[in-house]
């Protein structure tokens, strides 16, 4: 189980901090990734970023200079960071145990988190 968390509402060229808690299977567990994907109005999915297992980091193409995934193995958790946000970063933000683990667009997604949403406004 997954369970996203986080501020809803950040300030435009603030920062996106969101966590996801991670249960019934240890994030260090061979071999997944834990993957970062959002969803904004209107648009399709769009993978964000993952961190492997191993604790190796994988980061999508659009977004890579401003995004940043980390864990914290002792609470079985891992976070997303997006920097500089603008209202166009206005999305539901999802986690999910992948099982890619590269940076290929194409993912393997098994277990989501329910998203919470995110508004980038003034």
């Amino acid at each position: 189980q997954l369970q996203e968390s986080g501020p809803g509402l950040v300030e435009p060229s603030q920062m996106i901090s969101l966590t996801c808690t991670v249960s019934g299977g240890s994030i260090t567990t061979c071999c997944y990734s834990w993957s970062w994907i959002r969803q904004a109005p209107g648009e399709g999915l769009e993978w964000l970023g993952a961190i492997t297992n191993d604790g190796s980091t994988y980061y999508g193409p659009s977004l890579k200079s401003r995004t940043y995934i980390s864990r914290d193995t002792s609470k079985n958790q891992f976070s997303l960071q997006l920097s500089s946000v603008t209202p166009e970063d206005t999305a539901v933000y999802y986690c999910a145990r992948d099982l890619r683990l590269d940076d290929s667009d194409y993912r393997e997604y098994e277990y989501w988190g329910q998203g919470t949403q995110v508004t980038v406004s003034s």
